[in-house]
């Protein structure tokens, strides 16, 4: 089966690294063709345009970065579905709302093909060594028939129901991941006063009720960055973030229910984007509380 990817970000960059490694050569597409370089020096092969990946792909994969990119990338000129697709499998990874795998499964199959949305659990490192967690909204058929790709990215991919079902599962896994570095940061605050060595308290955290399973992948990274002060490595940007709670939020409002946690939290999401953290690692909110203790302690 040929493999086709569209979007090569750090997470589409990851994923075709992690295809390579399996023995794949997969047909790229990237608006920036220079991110295509390095991965076409380790055997994948560039395409002009996504309907050019498609057109030489059994299974096109894409994983983009918000709604127009979506939209852009398979309903544009020259997009995924603008030639002849009847019989191809497409599976998208963008975190979007739930309406837009939605709508776009409906313009694919009205061309005879098939459609998936998997976003995914887990930043670049899981990526790179194929355990991400994927979460897919489609027909069971196509499910079958990705799978076996699926499953060279992810450790556990599981089908969720129709369109829709995979995104607003990526939505809800995130919102209390996006609430606890917020609340980590406000925890550590209380022992500011004490010196508390960062390794010993991450163990803390990590066997107690305190801590979460994010801990255990990013947990190494904060203690350093309390130990040193270098910020973390950057696996999705604060940011990145805070487009996500947009979305989360908007579809809270066409849901009819509110999120009152979410909507404080992203306010200190936003104070750190201001204060220069918008392209550090999502966890740095929480260096972001710490520095405003410190400064109230002065």
């Amino acid at each position: 089966m040929q493999i086709g990817f569209c979007g090569l970000g750090r997470m589409g960059a990851a994923m075709v690294a992690r295809l390579l490694d399996q023995g794949q050569k997969p047909v790229v597409w990237n608006r920036n063709p220079d991110k295509i370089k390095p991965l076409v020096t380790k055997g994948a092969r560039a395409a002009p345009t996504p309907a050019a990946v498609a057109a030489e792909s059994d299974i096109v994969l894409s994983i983009l970065l918000d709604e127009p990119a979506v939209r852009a990338v398979y309903d544009g000129q020259d997009g995924l579905l603008s030639g002849n697709i009847k019989g191809k499998l497409f599976v998208d990874m963008s975190t979007v709302a739930p309406t837009v795998p939605q709508d776009v499964a409906a313009h694919t199959r009205a061309k005879g093909a098939g459609f998936l949305e998997c976003p995914v659990g887990g930043t670049v490192g899981p990526a790179r060594e194929g355990r991400l967690i994927g979460m897919v909204g489609g027909d069971a058929a196509d499910f079958a028939r990705a799978k076996p790709v699926l499953e060279l990215l992810c450790r556990k991919v599981d089908h969720l129901g129709p369109n829709g079902a995979g995104a607003a599962m990526k939505l809800a896994i995130n919102l209390p991941l996006c609430i606890y570095w917020e609340a980590l940061g406000e925890a550590i605050a209380l022992t500011r006063d004490f010196k508390i060595p960062p390794a010993r308290m991450m163990e803390i955290f990590g066997e107690s009720s305190g801590g979460i399973n994010g801990l255990k992948v990013r947990g190494p990274a904060v203690v350093k960055a309390l130990e040193t002060g270098e910020r973390p490595p950057v696996g999705f940007t604060i940011d990145g973030v805070i487009k996500d709670m947009n979305i989360m939020l908007d579809w809270a409002q066409h849901l009819g229910i509110e999120l009152p946690a979410l909507e404080r939290v992203r306010t200190s999401y936003q104070a750190a984007s201001r204060a220069g953290w918008d392209q550090a690692d999502n966890c740095s909110v929480l260096f972001y509380r710490l520095a405003e203790a410190q400064k109230a302690a002065r």
